[in-house]
């Protein structure tokens, strides 16, 4: 009876199991046991199939011409026809359709470059950092160093470090090394200019 409520009467389960009283479970039999897919069963937020084939048109039509058929160019076009679309999905689409060949070798030039100074004096860092000792003091502790090799120009301990104590430590170090045609710190009040009064500008 149960069957034939599901099978010729194409009730839901769930119906059947409360025009019974029973449960859901027992309406199902065995098949109640098997898990079942946890996809959605639509995907509203998904691009329509007409506006992916329309990409893909765009993408051979373009590669065709000659033409810069990249997510930019697609986006521009479509919206033209009043189709807004963002380019990391147009660019999604293109990937998933194999339209797109992966190139490694065009990351963001800056990735190209190393973060290395050429010269030495080229281009000195500094940072501060805390530290407690041992009989529970703190302390503040000051290091230049010289970009290209890494080499500590200076390095030192203070109570408290102040804009004063930049610009002598740089002066320290600048007596023995030579001044760098550069220097480079985060943007702490002790580095900024009008702590240090101009000096190390």
């Amino acid at each position: 009876m149960l069957i034939l409520a599901v099978t010729v009467q194409g009730l839901s389960y769930r119906e059947v199991a409360r025009i019974h009283g029973v449960s859901k479970s027992l309406v199902q039999g065995e098949a109640a046991f098997i898990p079942r897919s946890s996809a959605p069963r639509s995907r509203p937020a998904r691009t329509p199939d007409a506006v992916r084939a329309r990409i893909l048109q765009l993408r051979a039509q373009l590669t065709a011409d000659g033409l810069d058929a990249g997510a930019d160019t697609i986006c521009s076009l479509l919206a033209a026809e009043q189709v807004t679309l963002s380019r990391s999905t147009i660019w999604r689409i293109l990937r998933a359709e194999g339209t797109i060949t992966p190139q490694p070798q065009k990351r963001p030039r800056a990735s190209w470059q190393r973060f290395c100074a050429e010269q030495p004096n080229e281009l000195w860092q500094s940072d501060t950092t805390h530290w407690r000792l041992t009989d529970g003091q703190e302390v503040e502790i000051i290091g230049w160093i010289d970009d290209h090799a890494r080499f500590v120009t200076h390095l030192s301990c203070h109570a408290r470090i102040t804009g004063r104590t930049v610009t002598d430590t740089f002066q320290q170090a600048a007596a023995v090394h030579g001044f760098p045609a550069a220097t480079l710190t985060d943007n702490g009040n002790i580095f900024t200019t009008r702590f240090a009064g101009g000096i190390l500008a």
